[in-house]
């Protein structure tokens, strides 16, 4: 039923763009369809073009070449970016599956904070990227999938990491001068699988040594990672910028404090592979951390099979509106919220920067002291907030714990995210259809 489903789309797709007649008798040639678009892989339920692909892949070189980074030969090119795409496709499917939704508020705010931050009004920047050669309306689609995958990075993966107090007494002991360094970093990554034989760990082994041999013998790194790395900028150079000491891996940390600047480390083994590192650039800790913090309260309705987004949202409007009209917030969030918070009242006490997803922080950094919000929609569903009280202090050893929270955080971050992409592209249903060795 879903290849039938699938084709069904393909076919009223074609129709849509004109390639097909909807009337018996009346198809266009095959090979005029081929000539304007074929489909290269099946990824699930969906479908990547060649359109698509060479879109991406002239996207892609014009970024490099803005850049002044070589260009990869067009194999490789193709390898990169088609991976890209399917990854990309299965995380949209997961986030519609799911009910994951972005309203047209949510990408006309994003919008906006980009024009700002190019110092622009809305109606300038549209020219500014329409005399780009950059569709407006294409554009802001792109947008609302950006703002799709971040929120559903922070559904399925940040918001399931665990931070044990354990593990920050252990991060903060192991701290010194040194560890507080920073670091500008590239990274080429050779991945090796889980289940790997020792033939094939040897083979990728040689591959992670061709790469340094090609960076020691006067090949541009950033040319070499488009070849090479699999990370998810390595088209970019794999430049990973400015990272604290303790936002990398120990592994790193200890590799690159004995490289100098401008040089490579040796080849690096971790479970997720062979690591190669250039050090960039380095310089000293820059001080103590003043952290603002804010008294916090809300009331949550998780959107469901049962509850709708608009009911969710509905239901928070008329709570508003009773509180507002002199019943207690503790009470309503007694009755109503759906979170663990409910039982003090929704009060989640003192929040710091980064605790929360970026929906709930930005409106908490908006609202005045005892001001309730509209409601607010997070990947866990529809809330109403309010703000108690702030703070603003440096809290020496509380605000220590609260860094190195967050740098854990990071770090596991990154790694569960690529793991779990992993995963999502193992049990994934994708079937290339490249003429060439791919």
């Amino acid at each position: 039923m879903q290849f039938k489903k699938l084709i069904l789309n393909i076919y009223w797709a074609l129709i849509v763009f004109g390639l097909i007649s909807s009337s018996f008798g009346q198809t266009k040639p095959e090979s005029d369809i081929k000539k304007l678009d074929r489909i290269i892989a099946i990824v699930d339920q969906d479908v990547i073009t060649e359109k698509e692909l060479q879109e991406k892949i002239n996207s892609v070189i014009s970024n490099l070449k803005s850049q002044k980074i070589e260009i990869p030969s067009e194999s490789i090119l193709k390898k990169q970016v088609i991976e890209r795409l399917i990854s990309f496709s299965i995380q949209i499917q997961l986030a519609i599956q799911t009910g994951l939704k972005i309203s047209d508020a949510q990408v006309d705010k994003t919008i906006e904070r980009i024009a700002e931050k190019n110092k622009l009004n809305i109606a300038d920047f549209k020219k500014n990227l329409e005399s780009d050669g950059t569709n407006f309306y294409k554009f802001r689609e792109e947008i609302r999938d950006e703002i799709t995958i971040a929120q559903l990075k922070e559904r399925e993966v940040d918001s399931k990491i665990i931070i044990t107090d354990g593990e920050i007494d252990n991060f903060l002991n192991a701290q010194s001068k040194e560890f507080q360094d920073e670091f500008e970093v590239a990274h080429i990554l050779i991945r090796v699988p889980e289940d790997a034989s020792p033939e094939k760990i040897d083979k990728l082994k040689n591959k992670a040594e061709e790469a340094v041999k090609q960076i020691q013998s006067g090949k541009n790194f950033t040319q070499v990672s488009a070849i090479f790395s699999e990370t998810p900028n390595a088209l970019e150079g794999g430049n990973l910028g400015w990272k604290k000491a303790s936002d990398l891996p120990t592994l790193f940390v200890d590799a690159l404090k004995k490289t100098e600047v401008g040089k490579l480390t040796s080849i690096l083994r971790s479970p997720n592979g062979f690591h190669i590192l250039k050090l960039i650039n380095k310089k000293g800790f820059s001080g103590p951390l003043v952290v603002e913090q804010t008294h916090v309260r809300h009331i949550l309705i998780k959107l469901s099979e049962i509850t709708s987004e608009n009911e969710g949202r509905q239901k928070l409007i008329g709570i508003k509106e009773r509180l507002e009209n002199g019943t207690k917030f503790e009470d309503m969030a007694k009755q109503y919220s759906e979170d663990p918070s409910s039982n003090n009242g929704g009060d989640l006490g003192w929040i710091n920067p980064g605790d929360t997803v970026p929906e709930f922080e930005k409106t908490i950094k908006q609202l005045n002291i005892n001001q309730i919000s509209d409601p607010i929609k997070t990947p866990f569903g529809w809330h109403l907030i309010q703000v108690l009280e702030r703070r603003s202090q440096d809290m020496s050893k509380e605000s220590a714990r609260i860094q190195a929270r967050q740098q854990i955080k990071m770090r596991k971050s990154e790694e569960a995210y690529q793991d779990w992409l992993q995963e999502l592209r193992d049990r994934s249903f994708v079937e290339l259809r490249l003429e060439d060795n791919f």
